[in-house]
This record gives C-alpha cells, structure tokens and sequence, in this order.
C-alpha cells in the first residue's frame, strides 16, 4: 500500500490517475466482498499512512482532483442509481443486451471511469458495511483544508449542473399522464412540481454567481428541501390513490423514479451546503456507497424487475387478502357458515370428478382432451365461486396476504399472541373447509356411481381404471405428493391471478365502462346493467382465478406427456372423489392395505396442497411488503404455546368468540 502512493506522488500530470487509483482501491479490498472487518482494518492502515505522509496525501487528493478535473461528472450523479425514461419492457431488453455485450466505458466521462476503479462486481457489499466514523478519518486524512477554496469551484458547478437536470425530470415525471390520470389535482398551479423547477434556477444563479464574487451570499436550500418535501407528500397521496383505484407497471415505473430522482437530489443539495461538511453528515458516503452498488449491478435483470413489479405485487397481494378476510371464520357462526359452503362444493366436485372420468374415456386427440379438462375444472370452480361456495385449498392462498398485512402494519413486530390468535382462526376455518369438502365429495361420488351402475349396469370406471386411480394415490410408489406440490402452486398463482383481476377491473374502470355500454343497456335495461356491473366489480378477480386455475389442472397432465415429463396434478377433493368411483369399481372388495394407504394419500395430498400454496403466498406477500420469511418466524413459538394452552381452539371456535373488525 505503501508502494502504491508512493507510485501516486510521482505520477506525471499527463498521466491518468485512474488506474493508479484502481490499484490502491484493490490494495484495501478485502479478500471476501463481505468482511467488513478486514475491509476496516485496511481502511485505517491508508488513514494511518495518509496522516504520516503529507506527500502520499498530496499525490492521492491530485489524483482525485485530476480525475474529477478531467471529466464529465454530471451523468454519475443524475444517471447511475437511477431509472432512466424508458419503458419497464425497454429497461429489461437493454440490461440482458448489456449482460451480453457490455457497452464501451468513455474516458471523458466519470460515471465510466467510476466503474473502473471499483471493478469488483461485489464492491458495494463492503463499502456499505464500513462505518462511517471509518469513511471520516480517511476524508480527515486527506487534509482537504490544506488547498485553497476556489480549488472545489469545478466540482460545484457539476453538482449544481447535476441539480438542474435532476429538477427538470422531477418536473417532467411528476406531470406524467399516467399520474395526472390518477391524481388529477397535481396539475394545478399549485404543485410544488411545477415550483421546483423555478426555485431550483434561482439557487443555481446564486450559488454560480458567489463563486465569482466571493462578497456575495448564495441562497440557502431550504425553500428547495421544503418543496421537495411537498413532492414526497404529492406521492404519498398517489400511492394512497392508486390503492383504491388500481396500480400498474408504469404508474409504479413513474414513482419509483419520482423517489429516486428526489433522493438524489436531496444527497446533492446536502453536498453542495456550505453550512455543514457532507462527509460529517454521511451524506458523502451514502452517495458513494449508493454509486458503487448501482455501477457493480448496472447489468441486473433481477433489480429492475423487482424495484418495478414491487407495488404491483403488493396491490395484487392485498386484494387477494381482502378476499382473505372471508376465509377467516371468527365465530361458531361464521365456521358453521363455512362448513356449508365447503359441503356445497363438494358436492359440485363429486359431479366435475364423474365428468372428468366420462371425458378421459372418449380418448380425443390431445388438444381437445386438455381444453375439455380445463374447461371442466374452470366452469365447475367458477360455479362454485357464483354459488358462493368454498374450495378449501383455495384459502391459503388468500388468508397469506391477510397475515402478512398484520405483521406489515406493525412494523415487523406484530404482538405475537395476537398474530396467533388470528392464524388459530385462519387454521381452524381451514380444518371445518377441508372436512366439508371431503365429507361431502366422497358420499356424492360414492351415490353418482352407484345411480350410474343400477341405470347402465356397468360403473363409471372399469377395473383398471380403478387400479389406476388408487395407483394414483399411493404416497409411497407415485408421484403423488409432487403432483400435490404442483398443484399447491397453481393453487398461489390462482390467488395471484385473481389479485390481478381485481386490480385491473378498477384501474381499467371496466365496471363504470361496462355500465355505459348502450348496446348491454338495451338488451338487459339498466337495471340489470348495473346490478351486472356491480357483481363484475366484486368478482371478476375471483372468476378468472377459479377460470385459470381449471385450465392449469387439465392442461398438465396433458403437457407432461407431450414433453415426456411426469407432470400432472393431485387435489384432495379430486382424489376423495376418485377413491368413491374406484371403490364402487371394485364392489368394495379392495385390500385393507390399498384403502389405508389411499387414505393416507388423500390427506398427504390434502396437506401438501396447502402447505405449498401458503409458503408461497406468504413469501410473495411478504416480499411486496419489503419483508423478510425471517420476520414470520417468531411466530412458531407462539403458535406453539398457544396450540398448548388452547388445541381445541385451532379445529373449533370457542363458544364466546365474536368476530372482530377486518384489519384495514
């Protein structure tokens, strides 16, 4: 290290200090991008010889000051970090090209020497984790107050450039169609928006002409802090506003790089204020901090494509927990309500499990067999939507986002017997579900293929066929517990889809504009328009979930086998169902052995369906809330100790139990 400033305090002017400056960079990086520890130590071994060597201080602060000097700094403070003004879809394109094919790093420019001196594609994990105390001895080191005032005037008039664009985009984002559409009182005259650009002119002037007349007092920042912070709150109002009227990519798009680029601005005017040191607020090393990670992930699909569809997710996460909030049986009443909706339903399965049966033997060419399927599965669960009946394995998927908006709303550390309470409910409901479904799917099938057998003399399914589907239960010799698994997952993107549907019904208006269509006004009178418009409004997320999930169950098995992959599905309700017929096939004559280890699949089918849709529901809800699993885990001893003090609670409701308010 030693060598290496030395090498620097004899480097020619003409020289570029960009490598020299590289070569001390990889000096103090640690050997692990993430110890921080060693990358401590390192740091002050430079403080200690910058403090001990005025002449390696000197050459280090030439160098720096000569690469500043030498290049265009404007685009590292408005672009890096940033999004730029271009479409989600664009932005993704052009980072997989640049993975690709990186673009050339120009030597006028600092955003791309930048990047050649923190080369190392994890830099930002170390230069973040160092404290700032660290940061600050080694800027003290430097003994900036040995070089005179003016020798700072040309990075100051780049950050009050920089100050000039970041303003200009801020204008410019935040009178957008997408956001004016949502939140039309941001284009009146009043909006700090439109303001910024004129207090941000006068600030600039200021700050130019005192560096020219050293007499003169520039204008302080204030007024531009305090419109800025109206800006934050105009946002805040928009997301508030976008809650009820729906989200989407772009809308989130705009908002994002409204907060980034304010921020930035925000990190600027703390450099550029004379009152206070940016390295003793830590203003100067979060911008650095900020830099580095974005220039070492400058080619990340990942980042983009999270920061983006974040909003989106938790839009659609949370009206997917509205639903939720259904599934939750608070009292006797509610439970015994719920226990016949879940009767209801499988009784309509046990008749979507003989429909399937009579389609599989007609043997149609493959693409007929899979619509015929999904189309059996989609209408049979949206009958059961309309019906206002319950699928069991449904709920999870939904409940999920209810607890994860518990925890959200207080902050990561939500009063665990009170989370307790709520997932005992949402398990017991989910128990008195599962039972209904099951309870009532085996009799019904078991009744339909004995009617079938006295009316046609021969049952549903033949013997085989029986084989087949108690082959297909088996936990132990199938596939049973991953075709489960598969469709667990269908079952979160089901909860997901319908989030999205319920989403785009009120950001796209489709009820109002259904409600105004003349030709539906006539055919069914207004009236009935609007009552079909109100039922739109409430339920197209819920139809198009049950709609896509039946396709995803009768499209698989036939995609397995047209890949030659084993995929295919098991649902608890299917397969109690299927149980009946074969049992009826078989004149009950089935091996003890066979009926045991078919039960016992059923229930291992049942509990992966559910334990999978919920993992993942938690995790997307989660993860939109910009939590971790981590932060659900403290919830297991509670619920541990409350399943000791109280079993009874998680299958039964209490006696006394009433319903609470739905958390908002």
């Amino acid at each position: 290290m030693d060598q290496l400033l030395q090498n620097l305090a004899s480097r020619q002017g003409t020289d570029s200090p960009v490598g020299p400056l590289a070569e001390l960079l990889a000096a103090v990086r640690p050997d692990d991008a993430g110890d921080f520890v060693q990358a401590t130590s390192n740091l002050r071994a430079l403080t200690y010889l910058l403090s001990r060597h005025p002449g390696a201080r000197a050459g280090l602060r030439r160098a720096i000051l000569d690469l500043l000097g030498a290049t265009r700094q404007v685009q590292l403070y408005t672009d890096t970090g940033l999004l730029s003004n271009e479409p989600f879809s664009t932005a993704i394109k052009r980072r997989i090209g640049e993975r690709l094919l990186p673009p050339a790093r120009s030597a006028h420019h600092l955003a791309d020497q930048f990047g050649l001196i923190f080369n190392h594609p994890e830099d930002y994990r170390w230069v973040s984790s160092v404290a700032q105390e660290v940061w600050l001895e080694l800027w003290q080191a430097l003994a900036w107050d040995e070089l005179p005032p003016a020798a700072a005037n040309p990075v100051r008039l780049q950050l009050l450039e920089a100050v000039q664009v970041l303003t200009a985009r801020i204008t410019a984002i935040g009178l957008e169609p997408e956001l004016v559409r949502v939140y039309p009182d941001i284009e009146r005259f009043e909006s700090p928006f439109l303001h910024l650009g004129a207090e941000a002119m006068r600030y600039v002037e200021s700050a130019r002409h005192a560096m020219v007349d050293t007499s003169c007092q520039p204008l302080d920042e204030k007024h531009m802090l305090v419109l800025l912070e109206q800006c934050e709150q105009l946002i805040a109002r928009l997301r508030k506003v976008a809650h009820e009227r729906g989200v989407s990519v772009s809308l989130t798009y705009h908002l994002i790089r409204l907060s980034q680029h304010i921020g930035r601005l925000r990190t600027l005017l703390g450099l550029l204020d004379t009152d206070s040191s940016p390295a003793a607020n830590g203003t100067l090393f979060g911008l650095l901090a900020e830099l580095v990670r974005a220039d070492n992930r400058r080619f990340s699909v990942r980042d983009v494509f999270t920061s983006n569809t974040e909003m989106l997710a938790r839009q659609v996460t949370e009206h997917a927990g509205r639903h939720g909030e259904h599934y939750i049986a608070e009292d006797r009443k509610q439970w015994k309500d719920m226990a016949s909706a879940a009767l209801g339903a499988g009784v309509i399965v046990g008749f979507m499990a003989l429909i399937k049966l009579l389609l599989a033997k007609l043997h149609l060419p493959l693409i007929w067999e899979a619509l015929a399927f999904g189309l059996n599965y989609s209408l049979g669960f949206m009958l059961v939507h309309v019906l206002h009946f319950t699928i069991a394995t449904k709920q999870p998927a939904m409940t999920a986002a209810r607890i994860a908006a518990v925890i959200h709303e207080s902050g990561g550390k939500p009063d665990m017997p009170q989370l307790a309470e709520l997932v005992a409910k949402v398990m017991r409901t989910q128990f008195i579900a599962i039972v209904g479904n099951v309870m009532a799917a085996i009799p019904v099938a078991w009744l339909i293929a004995v009617c079938w057998q006295s009316f046609t003399g021969a049952p549903v399914v033949n013997t085989e066929k029986a084989a087949h589907l108690l082959a297909d239960l088996d936990p132990l010799h199938s596939l049973a517990i991953f075709h489960a698994a598969i469709a667990g997952v269908y079952l979160f993107l089901a909860g997901l889809i319908a989030g999205y549907y319920d989403n785009l019904a009120i950001y796209r208006q489709i009820p109002q504009r259904l409600a105004a269509l003349p030709w539906l006004n006539r055919l069914l009178g207004v009236a009935r328009t609007q009552r079909l418009a109100h039922y739109v409004e409430h339920n197209l997320g819920g139809l198009a979930g049950n709609f896509y999930f039946g396709l995803f169950l009768g499209v698989t098995g036939t995609i397995g086998f047209l890949l030659g992959l084993p995929l295919d599905i098991r649902h608890i309700t299917f397969s109690s169902a299927y149980l009946s017929y074969a049992a009826v096939s078989y004149d009950y004559l089935i091996p003890l052995n066979v009926v045991l280890w078919s039960v016992a699949g059923v229930l291992l089918i049942g509990m992966t369906n559910l334990l999978v849709s919920f993992t993942l529901a938690l995790w997307v809800a989660l993860r939109s809330r910009k939590l971790k699993g981590s932060d659900a885990w403290p919830l297991l001893p509670a619920l541990a100790r409350r399943f000791w003090q109280k079993p009874k609670d998680f299958f039964i409701p209490p006696k006394d139990a009433v319903a609470e308010p739905p958390v908002s």
